[in-house]
């Protein structure tokens, strides 16, 4: 602002400003938490020992009620592939949370023998020094860049509608003024003053019948595969759709019967394709109504046929 004139200055790239995710970002973040939460305390970085994991969280954080916080940096503009690994995770007891601040501490040369890793997990939570506090297995996720998809926000905005999901997505957008690198730090889902109103919303849609007055069940399924979720299917369908995606995958229809009661997979002899054949097998095998089966999607293998 100058006399009576607002001048626009135009934000930057953290690339143009030759600031790199890890050691740029990553590290102001570490040490500056509170900028993303106040109840936050960072417990790892680049954390790795998930179950399976391929790629390592970029800070592992707990807040006050004893819930994890992934938080996931890029620092391209369109947020890159945040691909919110924190919904595989597996929930870890204090031990384990113990475990990797004490590793987390010793790498930043932080551990000392008056200040032990559980003792600093136990006040920041308000535990009594011989006491165990309870780790909960629900996640927080906090995804933090310059700028977000259409497809990221999409997608978070979707989840954020189940209870229990948490999904913050933080923007940080840099300026360069008089020599001097800034950062505007902004919560852009769900926004902060509304962030209440749509935890009660969210309940609300939870509480909706979902059955109809005669009984039948509205519930409807997505079913994610290899991350991608598919459409809102009601629940026969949705059991059809995983019967054909694990059978693709390589099981064995042998496996998935002994997890099917026989009144919901029926296994015939000989490999048919013809939805008719197939409710004609199934007629002379003694079932009774073969309509209420997928005869039109038969699944067969090595000489019978699934439906």
């Amino acid at each position: 602002m100058t006399g009576d004139e607002l001048v626009e200055h135009k934000p930057e790239t953290f690339a143009q400003l030759a600031i790199s995710e890890r050691e740029g970002v990553q590290r102001v973040l570490r040490d500056h938490i509170k900028v993303l939460g106040d109840d936050l305390l960072v417990i790892s970085e680049e954390f790795g020992n998930w179950e399976e994991a391929r790629r390592r969280i970029d800070l592992l954080a707990l807040d006050s009620q004893g819930r994890l916080v992934v938080i996931e940096l890029k620092r391209t503009e369109s947020g890159g592939r945040m691909d919110l690994q924190a919904l595989r995770y597996a929930a870890m007891a204090f031990d384990q949370v113990t475990e990797a601040h004490e590793a987390y501490l010793a790498r930043r040369e932080m551990l000392s023998v008056a200040v032990e890793a559980a003792d600093r997990l136990r006040e920041f939570l308000g535990a009594s020094a011989d006491e165990e506090p309870e780790i909960s297995t629900t996640a927080r996720i906090v995804l933090v860049a310059q700028d977000f998809s259409r497809e990221i926000t999409t997608t978070v905005l979707w989840l954020n509608r189940f209870e229990g999901m948490d999904i913050r997505c933080v923007r940080l957008v840099p300026y360069a003024l008089g020599g001097k690198n800034y950062l505007d730090i902004e919560q852009v889902i769900p926004l902060p003053q509304a962030a209440d109103y749509q935890v009660r919303i969210n309940r609300k849609d939870q509480q909706q019948p979902r059955s109809g007055a005669d009984g039948s069940d509205w519930t409807r399924y997505q079913i994610i595969v290899d991350g991608h979720c598919g459409p809102a299917q009601r629940k026969r369908q949705a059991v059809l759709t995983m019967i054909q995606q694990l059978h693709q995958r390589g099981v064995p229809m042998t496996a998935i019967s002994t997890i099917m009661p026989p009144s919901r997979l029926r296994v015939i002899g000989g490999e048919l394709h013809d939805p008719d054949d197939v409710a004609a097998a199934m007629s002379t095998a003694g079932v009774s109504d073969p309509g209420r089966y997928f005869t039109e999607a038969p699944i067969t293998e090595n000489g019978s046929t699934s439906s």
